[in-house]
């Protein structure tokens, strides 16, 4: 049986020295985790030397550790944020209650459902990605993307610690299953549509990154207002290292939105000169919006009206709304439409960022958001007839798979996108973020 050092090779703030349940059950799964990681995350860069942050425990001193590491040796912890003393629960019919530190018998199927689920979507992030690095456009955008892959790993783990913790044999094998399907498997794919899609270019990376990865920051956010703590808990601590995914996508399309205004003074087609047009950035935003928006689901469920009922997951920012927090019955089944509404709000605000830039070079353009009712695969606006309006076309999707060419000499950047205002943790933009091996 492997033997684990729970204080050092697995960081963690929840006893696991103290835990032969939880130590059991990792030392079955951590194998198979790695397996997974060595076949489907980027085991091309298994030997390189990343520069990168890891949590090594929850306060301010320990959750962004820098230094250089390879990603197999990455140390993927448990965390959960620390403990509100005496929680209430803050909405549905539980309201005013005791927060849960045990799951509830009759919430045991949905509550294992929505970690489930959460779950799923990290290593199915980790699999679309795996062969991109290959083609990153800078050592500065590499790291970010590694970045991205170990704490899509680390989340894995935390949800995975939920299911070994409080699921008994039905967790296990939950945890078990989440490494056996596969992000595009035809037989075993995974939970969510948005998640099979491929990630082929680096634009399609960094638009993944501020609307998919901001998707998932507001079921975050919700699930961080559960009755059920430990779930509460786990998700606060995620919320603070999906913030670097979503700033690692809004910045990288600001930085080719950026590099295309630059070679338009030079050329009115700036595809002569190696840049992204203006007009295909538009249809790239089409694509991962109007896919994102599928992850929340049918605008109209009694399945979102449930989970808020029975305390399982409420709104966004839930205790900050001024209402009675119990809802009509019109309401709970509005609820998921009420969440997708928030999060088009705060891709709005990236948006228009985006479009200051635009504006700072003088070009009469304007990035917008598509109607949300625009190629809809799920909930009300579905119609698969009218599926594919102004969506990258595959000539264009050639064009721009032709610019991917791998930049790996310290503080030089592909000819589409524009250095970063800042480099990583102090260091300078021509940092070595990525030493070869």
């Amino acid at each position: 049986m492997t033997h684990i050092d729970y204080s050092s090779t697995i960081p963690n703030n929840v006893n696991l020295n103290e835990d032969r349940k939880i130590q059991r059950a990792l030392e079955k799964w951590q194998p198979a985790f790695l397996n997974w990681w060595d076949n489907f995350g980027p085991n091309w860069a298994a030997q390189d030397d990343i520069f990168l942050r890891t949590a090594v425990s929850a306060d301010s001193k320990g959750w962004a550790v820098f230094d250089y590491v390879k990603m197999p040796d990455y140390r993927w912890g448990i965390f959960l944020a620390d403990p509100v003393e005496d929680r209430k629960i803050s909405f549905g019919d539980h309201m005013g209650q005791d927060a849960w530190q045990e799951v509830p018998g009759e919430y045991r199927a949905d509550l294992r459902r929505l970690i489930v689920t959460q779950g799923d979507t990290e290593p199915a992030s980790v699999e679309q990605l795996q062969w991109l690095g290959k083609t990153a456009p800078s050592l500065y955008d590499l790291r970010q993307l590694f970045q991205v892959n170990v704490e899509e790993g680390r989340h894995l783990w935390a949800m995975v610690y939920l299911l070994h913790k409080y699921f008994g044999r039905d967790g296990r094998e939950e945890a078990d299953m989440m490494l056996e399907r596969h992000s595009g498997d035809e037989d075993q794919p995974r939970i969510l549509g948005a998640f099979n899609e491929a990630t082929p270019d680096w634009l399609a990376f960094f638009m993944f990154s501020f609307f998919t990865d901001r998707d998932s920051k507001f079921q975050l956010a919700s699930l961080a207002e559960s009755a059920f703590d430990p779930l509460s808990r786990t998700c606060k601590f995620m919320l603070t290292e999906e913030a670097n995914h979503m700033f690692t996508g809004e910045s990288g399309v600001m930085r080719i939105v950026d590099r295309t205004c630059e070679l338009m003074r030079d050329a009115d087609d700036v595809t002569r000169l190696g840049g992204i047009p203006l007009e295909l950035i538009q249809k790239y935003i089409n694509f991962h919006y109007s896919v994102s928006l599928d992850l929340f689901g049918s605008e109209d469920s009694t399945n979102a009206a449930n989970f808020f009922t029975c305390g399982l997951k409420g709104r966004y920012q839930e205790e900050k709304i001024a209402d009675d927090h119990k809802l009509s019955s019109p309401e709970r089944v509005n609820l998921n439409e009420r969440l997708q509404n928030d999060y088009i709000k705060d891709c709005e605000r990236g948006v228009e960022r985006w479009n200051k830039c635009i504006q700072k070079h003088g070009i009469p353009f304007e990035l917008v958001l598509p109607s949300k009712s625009q190629n809809r695969r799920v909930g009300r606006y579905a119609n698969l007839d009218a599926y594919g309006v102004d969506l990258p076309t595959a000539p264009e999707r050639e064009y721009v798979a032709s610019l991917m060419h791998p930049v790996v000499e310290p503080g030089k950047f592909a000819s589409y996108i524009v250095p970063p205002a800042k480099g990583v943790h102090g260091n300078s933009i021509d940092f070595e973020y990525v030493r070869f091996h």
